[in-house]
């Protein structure tokens, strides 16, 4: 209560995020929807301090911690009376079922995480626990294993439980009088753990998670009990398409009372960002707000100092803003700031409905699979808007939706969610449709759009290039060089980084957007591409077909103005 208070009154250093958690637990003490029960928090609190002790590490002032007790800092005490503190009024069923844990490196996140695995573990002793603690790779599930296993050796009860620790199995197991726990440590492999029954799993490292199918794998596992409870602990990475990135926005929906999810607790420790994702990093009022062991377990003067490398080295800066300040950032290779396309894009929002009416010359371009893959379609153009000239991109996808199920899965694509949210149209071929890409343009026109000419490189698709002659549009052969595509891929990043540019709030544009990799060429050249991601996974086609949609613009535009200088002299 001391800790929320502090939090919430200013008295305390903390994130906004942070804020919001504490805020959200004070105003559910006082709902009389819920019972709040301090029982339970303080039995798994007590088991904690009184059985564990430190294995490594040192003080700040360089006394060693080994054998030490392991006393829980507030924070850690917040999470667990949030986590077994609240109960659905006058019942015994716990109000949280599934919780996000968001915290930078070195806060003693594995740590916590065995610790808090024991005690739930004696807690649920009657209902015969079992707990499973996954990692993405199952080394980052051992350490929290060998941690538990260590402070069993130390409290003399090794030869009192089961263990297991080798290549076939990690586990710990034993019957308690009054119940009985079981304890294993796992890899996330869906493909082999459809039969798991458990009532309190551990999902550790999540951004690593290259699947949500991974995670879902052990919640489902979970459906027997009524006080379950599923626990995704992360620090920040690098994959702003990964199943880690699109949970980490959903609790903050959470927190800013956007989305209602009474079962879900949230605490997210980062730094605050501005509008455009920009961080004081060199602060270190932001790294206390980051890191909730500042002055414990993570050194100011350290971070101090990463920090002034990280300035003066912009190689280590992405590293220090996902490890230090918990900040999601694009992949290392990537080209874009993503937060200058949203930014951008947050200034406008007009429906295609709206566009379709205002006297705007569109332009065309498409970037077609050859068999079964992504295929993208876009309109480019210009509207004078309050003194600017604002670029909008309007794309679309295609995919076959017989593999769609496999590429959502293998890589990872949200191509689901995108043709809920109306981004993309499925096929019902086995190949991409190109009758498909045909009539989104016709209906567009038929929208109202006015349509000048469509840029396409005909020896990637000349059914597509016929249909569109057929369906009268004026459609130009545009080869794919990179020095004609450079012109165009400059004229986004420019109208991006002035606040004059709008894609429609588009989830698959911004995806696309997230995995071009570009390399600098002379004259201000530049040759894109798609960044490695796992297996060649990554996509930028609707980037490509809105380069291809502005290029034609742009070629069009520079035309006319020719033109016009011929017809003035």
């Amino acid at each position: 209560m001391e800790y929320a208070q502090s939090v919430v009154g200013d008295k305390k250093i903390a994130g906004k995020e942070i804020i919001q958690s504490c805020q959200r637990f004070l105003d559910d003490v006082g709902n009389d929807e819920y019972d709040f029960r301090t029982r339970d928090a303080e039995f798994v609190i007590k088991i904690i301090e009184t059985t564990f002790v430190h294995d490594k590490g040192e003080r700040l002032d360089g006394s060693p911690l080994r054998g030490e007790p392991f006393i829980l800092e507030p924070w850690q005490k917040f999470i667990i009376y949030n986590l077994l503190g609240f109960f659905q009024k006058d019942t015994e069923i716990r109000r949280y079922k599934e919780a996000f844990i968001f915290l930078p490196r070195k806060n003693g996140k594995t740590r916590f995480v065995a610790a808090l695995s024991w005690g739930l573990s004696l807690l649920e002793r009657k209902s015969g626990s079992t707990v499973y603690i996954v990692g993405a790779a199952l080394k980052q599930a051992m350490q929290s294993f060998e941690f538990i296993k260590f402070n069993l050796t130390e409290m003399g009860e090794i030869n009192n439980f089961r263990v297991l620790d080798n290549n076939m199995e990690h586990s710990i197991s034993g019957a308690l009088g009054d119940g009985s726990l079981f304890i294993q440590a796992l890899a996330a492999n869906p493909d082999t753990q459809d039969s798991l029954n458990c009532n309190i799993g551990i999902a550790d490292e999540l951004h690593a998670y290259k699947t949500p199918k991974q995670y879902n794998i052990i919640k489902e596992a979970m459906k027997a009990y009524t006080n379950k409870l599923m626990i995704g602990i992360t620090t920040a990475g690098d994959k702003m398409s990964s199943f880690c990135y699109q949970r980490l926005k959903y609790c903050q929906k959470i927190l800013d009372k956007t989305v209602k999810d009474e079962q879900y607790f949230v605490f997210i420790a980062k730094a605050d960002e501005d509008e455009a994702g920009n961080v004081d990093y060199t602060n270190p009022i932001q790294h206390e707000k980051a890191n909730p062991n500042y002055g414990v377990t993570i050194r100011p003067e350290d971070i101090l100092n990463d920090a002034e490398q990280a300035q003066n080295d912009p190689q280590q800066r992405k590293d220090f803003y996902a490890k230090s300040l918990n900040i999601y950032t694009s992949a290392m290779k990537a080209y874009f700031n993503i937060d200058e396309f949203r930014k951008s894009d947050s200034n406008y929002d007009w429906t295609l409905d709206e566009l379709a009416k205002l006297p705007i010359k569109w332009y065309g371009g498409a970037d077609l699979s050859k068999m079964h893959d992504l295929t993208a379609a876009a309109l480019s153009g210009t509207y004078k808007h309050k003194g600017k000239e604002v670029d909008i991109i309007i794309t679309h996808a295609f995919f076959p939706i017989t593999q769609a199920y496999v590429k959502a899965e293998e890589d990872n694509i949200p191509l689901f969610g995108w043709q809920d949210d109306g981004h993309l149209t499925m096929s019902n071929t086995p190949t991409v449709l190109y009758d498909d890409v045909v009539r989104w343009f016709i209906n567009m026109r038929k929208l109202g759009f006015s349509i000048k000419q469509i840029g396409f490189d005909k020896k990637f698709g000349r059914e597509f290039f016929n249909g569109m002659k057929k369906a009268k549009f004026r459609i130009v052969d545009q080869p794919q060089y990179f020095y004609k595509k450079s012109e165009g891929f400059r004229h986004i990043e420019m109208k991006s980084k002035n606040e004059e540019l709008y894609y429609l709030h588009s989830s698959a544009f911004e995806y696309c957007v997230q995995n071009v990799r570009a390399i600098e060429k002379t004259d201000d050249m530049i040759q894109y591409e798609k960044v490695d991601g796992d297996g060649g996974s990554a996509r930028i086609d609707l980037f490509d077909a809105g380069v291809f949609a502005t290029v034609q613009k742009l070629d069009d535009t520079t035309m006319d103005n020719v033109a016009k200088k011929w017809l003035n002299s």
